[in-house]
């Protein structure tokens, strides 16, 4: 794969926008994230979905958020079907944890890359969480987010998110 710029839309899935973990912030980035996706080529996405088991509560993250979310083969677990509708050509990836490293393994196979942006939810658990994993491996990548497009946990958290991916070196849009 040869691509100059990549966009990665992280977890835009049901139970992150009107599901279990939903919030009016998220729903209102819908149309700004299928905006953005519809300005790259189709092969030039990658996805991530947060993709958890029926265990969740009794993993690690589920005591510290004791909220079922994106159990695998469940509707909250699935993309959004209008943003799902534009990735049917992207490389999706399932995540069992807030960054992935597997997602990040395959871009840095991509040759000449030089640019990665990023749109997704939540922006300050799975957005900087995989912001900072690509700035980590790929520093002299730029790495870009657009916060028209992300939507954190609170206004306040999605802020922070976006001034903590500013320190290190993030271009935020």
């Amino acid at each position: 794969m040869t691509v100059k710029k990549l966009l990665i839309v992280i977890d835009m899935q049901n139970d992150f926008i009107d599901g279990s973990l939903g919030t009016p912030e998220a729903e209102a980035i819908v149309e700004a994230a299928k905006e953005k996706i519809r300005t790259y080529p189709a092969g030039d996405i990658f996805a991530t979905m947060d993709t958890h088991g029926p265990d969740y509560l009794s993993t690690q993250e589920g005591r510290n958020l004791p909220v079922e979310h994106c159990i695998k083969g469940t509707e909250g677990w699935r993309i959004r079907p209008d943003i799902a509708a534009l990735l049917t050509e992207a490389v999706i990836f399932e995540k069992p944890t807030f960054g992935s490293v597997q997602m990040v393994a395959a871009v840095k196979e991509i040759e000449d890359l030089e640019e990665i942006e990023l749109i997704g939810l939540c922006t300050d658990i799975c957005v900087v969480s995989n912001a900072l994993l690509l700035k980590a491996s790929l520093p002299e990548v730029k790495i870009c987010v657009d916060g028209n497009c992300c939507a954190g946990v609170t206004p306040e958290k999605h802020l922070a998110a976006l001034e903590t991916m500013r320190s290190c070196q993030i271009e935020v849009k």
